[in-house]
Protein backbone atom coordinates (compact mmCIF):
# COMPACT_ATOMS: atom_id res chain seq x y z
CA UNK A 1 0.00 0.00 0.00
CA UNK A 2 1.28 3.47 -0.88
CA UNK A 3 2.61 5.71 1.88
CA UNK A 4 0.71 8.99 1.59
CA UNK A 5 1.00 12.41 3.20
CA UNK A 6 -0.16 12.30 6.84
CA UNK A 7 0.19 8.50 7.04
CA UNK A 8 2.17 7.27 10.03
CA UNK A 9 5.47 5.81 8.87
CA UNK A 10 6.22 2.15 9.59
CA UNK A 11 7.89 1.64 12.96
CA UNK A 12 10.64 -0.64 11.72
CA UNK A 13 13.73 -1.79 13.58
CA UNK A 14 16.68 -1.26 11.24
CA UNK A 15 20.41 -1.89 11.32
CA UNK A 16 22.64 1.10 10.62
CA UNK A 17 26.38 1.72 10.56
CA UNK A 18 25.88 3.40 13.95
CA UNK A 19 23.88 0.60 15.56
CA UNK A 20 20.32 -0.67 15.63
CA UNK A 21 17.46 1.84 15.78
CA UNK A 22 13.67 1.63 15.98
CA UNK A 23 12.34 4.40 13.77
CA UNK A 24 9.68 5.91 16.05
CA UNK A 25 11.98 5.83 19.08
CA UNK A 26 14.84 7.29 17.06
CA UNK A 27 12.69 10.20 15.83
CA UNK A 28 11.37 10.90 19.33
CA UNK A 29 10.16 14.51 19.57
CA UNK A 30 12.24 15.63 16.60
CA UNK A 31 11.56 16.13 12.93
CA UNK A 32 13.31 13.64 10.66
CA UNK A 33 14.57 13.44 7.10
CA UNK A 34 15.01 10.02 5.54
CA UNK A 35 16.75 9.96 2.17
CA UNK A 36 17.28 6.76 0.26
CA UNK A 37 19.79 5.49 -2.30
CA UNK A 38 19.93 2.43 -4.58
CA UNK A 39 23.58 1.58 -3.89
CA UNK A 40 26.75 2.67 -2.08
CA UNK A 41 29.79 3.94 -4.00
CA UNK A 42 27.73 5.59 -6.74
CA UNK A 43 28.64 9.09 -8.00
CA UNK A 44 25.42 11.09 -7.65
CA UNK A 45 24.58 9.56 -4.27
CA UNK A 46 28.06 10.29 -2.93
CA UNK A 47 27.66 14.00 -3.73
CA UNK A 48 24.23 13.99 -2.08
CA UNK A 49 25.48 12.43 1.13
CA UNK A 50 28.24 15.04 1.12
CA UNK A 51 25.65 17.81 0.77
CA UNK A 52 23.69 16.45 3.71
CA UNK A 53 26.87 16.30 5.81
CA UNK A 54 27.64 19.94 4.96
CA UNK A 55 24.22 20.94 6.36
CA UNK A 56 24.78 19.32 9.76
CA UNK A 57 24.44 22.61 11.67
CA UNK A 58 21.26 23.51 9.76
CA UNK A 59 19.55 20.23 10.64
CA UNK A 60 20.51 20.73 14.29
CA UNK A 61 19.10 24.28 14.35
CA UNK A 62 15.77 22.90 13.18
CA UNK A 63 15.64 20.01 15.64
CA UNK A 64 15.84 17.54 12.77
CA UNK A 65 17.49 14.13 12.63
CA UNK A 66 18.81 12.67 9.37
CA UNK A 67 18.86 9.03 8.30
CA UNK A 68 20.38 7.78 5.06
CA UNK A 69 19.05 4.55 3.56
CA UNK A 70 20.87 2.26 1.14
CA UNK A 71 20.33 -1.37 0.22
CA UNK A 72 23.97 -2.27 0.85
CA UNK A 73 25.33 -3.53 4.16
CA UNK A 74 26.79 -1.90 7.26
CA UNK A 75 30.44 -2.54 6.38
CA UNK A 76 29.96 -1.00 2.94
CA UNK A 77 28.35 2.05 4.59
CA UNK A 78 31.31 2.49 6.92
CA UNK A 79 33.78 2.35 4.03
CA UNK A 80 31.62 4.60 1.85
CA UNK A 81 31.61 7.35 4.50
CA UNK A 82 35.30 7.89 3.82
CA UNK A 83 34.53 8.68 0.19
CA UNK A 84 31.60 10.88 1.22
CA UNK A 85 33.82 12.95 3.50
CA UNK A 86 36.49 13.25 0.82
CA UNK A 87 34.00 14.35 -1.85
CA UNK A 88 31.90 16.62 0.36
CA UNK A 89 34.51 18.05 2.70
CA UNK A 90 32.35 17.33 5.76
CA UNK A 91 31.99 14.38 8.12
CA UNK A 92 28.75 12.40 7.60
CA UNK A 93 27.82 12.05 11.27
CA UNK A 94 24.37 10.61 10.64
CA UNK A 95 23.44 6.90 10.44
CA UNK A 96 22.87 4.99 7.21
CA UNK A 97 20.33 2.16 7.35
CA UNK A 98 21.46 -1.12 5.81
CA UNK A 99 18.32 -2.20 3.94
CA UNK A 100 19.84 -5.41 2.59
CA UNK A 101 16.52 -7.30 2.79
CA UNK A 102 14.61 -4.39 1.16
CA UNK A 103 12.30 -4.18 4.20
CA UNK A 104 12.37 -0.38 4.36
CA UNK A 105 12.25 0.01 0.60
CA UNK A 106 9.08 -2.04 0.41
CA UNK A 107 7.44 -0.71 3.59
CA UNK A 108 7.95 2.86 2.36
CA UNK A 109 6.60 1.90 -1.08
CA UNK A 110 9.84 2.56 -2.93
CA UNK A 111 9.94 -0.95 -4.40
CA UNK A 112 7.21 -3.48 -5.20
CA UNK A 113 6.63 -6.40 -2.84
CA UNK A 114 8.15 -8.87 -5.32
CA UNK A 115 11.44 -6.95 -5.69
CA UNK A 116 14.69 -8.75 -4.83
CA UNK A 117 18.43 -8.17 -5.15
CA UNK A 118 19.86 -10.37 -7.92
CA UNK A 119 23.44 -11.61 -7.96
CA UNK A 120 25.74 -9.05 -9.55
CA UNK A 121 23.08 -6.38 -9.25
CA UNK A 122 23.56 -2.79 -10.35
CA UNK A 123 21.89 0.43 -9.10
CA UNK A 124 19.31 -0.03 -11.88
CA UNK A 125 17.83 -2.97 -9.97
CA UNK A 126 16.77 -0.60 -7.19
CA UNK A 127 16.54 2.61 -9.20
CA UNK A 128 13.33 3.84 -7.57
CA UNK A 129 14.98 3.91 -4.16
CA UNK A 130 15.70 7.62 -4.65
CA UNK A 131 13.28 9.36 -2.30
CA UNK A 132 13.35 12.08 0.36
CA UNK A 133 10.86 11.71 3.22
CA UNK A 134 10.22 14.49 5.74
CA UNK A 135 8.58 13.16 8.90
CA UNK A 136 7.08 15.18 11.75
CA UNK A 137 7.41 14.54 15.50
CA UNK A 138 4.01 12.83 15.26
CA UNK A 139 5.75 10.16 13.12
CA UNK A 140 3.58 11.10 10.13
CA UNK A 141 4.83 11.70 6.61
CA UNK A 142 4.73 15.41 5.78
CA UNK A 143 6.43 15.47 2.37
CA UNK A 144 8.10 13.15 -0.12
CA UNK A 145 10.16 13.77 -3.26
CA UNK A 146 11.20 11.07 -5.73
CA UNK A 147 14.13 11.58 -8.09
CA UNK A 148 15.52 9.63 -11.05
CA UNK A 149 19.01 8.15 -11.00
CA UNK A 150 20.66 10.90 -13.02
CA UNK A 151 19.41 14.02 -11.20
CA UNK A 152 21.04 15.02 -7.93
CA UNK A 153 18.74 16.21 -5.19
CA UNK A 154 18.68 19.88 -4.20
CA UNK A 155 19.08 19.86 -0.43
CA UNK A 156 18.64 23.62 -0.28
CA UNK A 157 15.08 22.89 -1.42
CA UNK A 158 14.73 20.14 1.18
CA UNK A 159 15.83 22.66 3.82
CA UNK A 160 13.39 25.27 2.47
CA UNK A 161 10.55 22.75 2.50
CA UNK A 162 11.44 21.77 6.07
CA UNK A 163 11.28 25.44 7.12
CA UNK A 164 7.88 25.80 5.46
CA UNK A 165 6.53 22.64 7.09
CA UNK A 166 7.74 23.63 10.55
CA UNK A 167 6.27 27.11 10.16
CA UNK A 168 2.95 25.81 8.88
CA UNK A 169 2.81 23.20 11.63
CA UNK A 170 3.61 25.67 14.39
CA UNK A 171 1.85 28.85 13.25
CA UNK A 172 -1.17 27.69 11.24
CA UNK A 173 -0.18 29.38 7.98
CA UNK A 174 0.64 28.31 4.43
CA UNK A 175 3.51 29.41 2.19
CA UNK A 176 3.29 30.68 -1.39
CA UNK A 177 5.30 29.56 -4.40
CA UNK A 178 9.05 30.09 -4.08
CA UNK A 179 8.69 31.16 -0.44
CA UNK A 180 11.88 31.70 1.55
CA UNK A 181 12.18 32.06 5.31
CA UNK A 182 11.29 35.61 6.38
CA UNK A 183 8.94 36.32 3.48
CA UNK A 184 5.19 36.88 3.71
CA UNK A 185 2.95 33.87 4.28
CA UNK A 186 -0.62 32.96 3.34
CA UNK A 187 -3.54 33.01 5.75
CA UNK A 188 -5.63 29.83 5.43
CA UNK A 189 -8.95 30.30 3.66
CA UNK A 190 -10.69 28.61 6.59
CA UNK A 191 -10.15 31.74 8.72
CA UNK A 192 -12.61 34.62 8.40
CA UNK A 193 -11.20 38.13 7.97
CA UNK A 194 -12.18 38.88 11.55
CA UNK A 195 -10.41 35.82 12.92
CA UNK A 196 -7.40 36.51 10.69
CA UNK A 197 -7.05 40.04 12.11
CA UNK A 198 -7.33 38.70 15.64
CA UNK A 199 -4.63 36.12 15.00
CA UNK A 200 -2.24 37.89 12.63
CA UNK A 201 -3.06 41.61 12.79
CA UNK A 202 -2.94 43.41 9.46
CA UNK A 203 -2.86 41.55 6.16
CA UNK A 204 -3.06 42.22 2.42
CA UNK A 205 -5.97 40.86 0.40
CA UNK A 206 -4.67 39.94 -3.06
CA UNK A 207 -7.83 38.02 -3.96
CA UNK A 208 -10.84 37.17 -1.79
CA UNK A 209 -9.27 33.77 -1.15
CA UNK A 210 -5.60 34.89 -1.14
CA UNK A 211 -4.52 36.90 1.88
CA UNK A 212 -0.89 37.52 2.83
CA UNK A 213 0.63 38.57 6.13
CA UNK A 214 4.06 38.91 7.66
CA UNK A 215 5.71 35.68 8.73
CA UNK A 216 4.86 35.09 12.41
CA UNK A 217 7.83 35.27 14.75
Amino acid sequence: MALRINDEIPNLTVQTDMGEIRLHDWIGDSWAILFSHPKDFTPVCTTEFGAVAQLSDEWEKRGTKVLGISVDGVEDHKRWKGDIEKAGGATPNFPIAADTELEMSKAFDMLPAEAYLPDGRTPNDTATVRVVFIVGPDKKLKLSMTYPMNVGRNFAEVLRALDALQLANGKGVATPANWQAGQDVIIPATLSDEDARAKFGTFDTVLPYLRKTKQPA
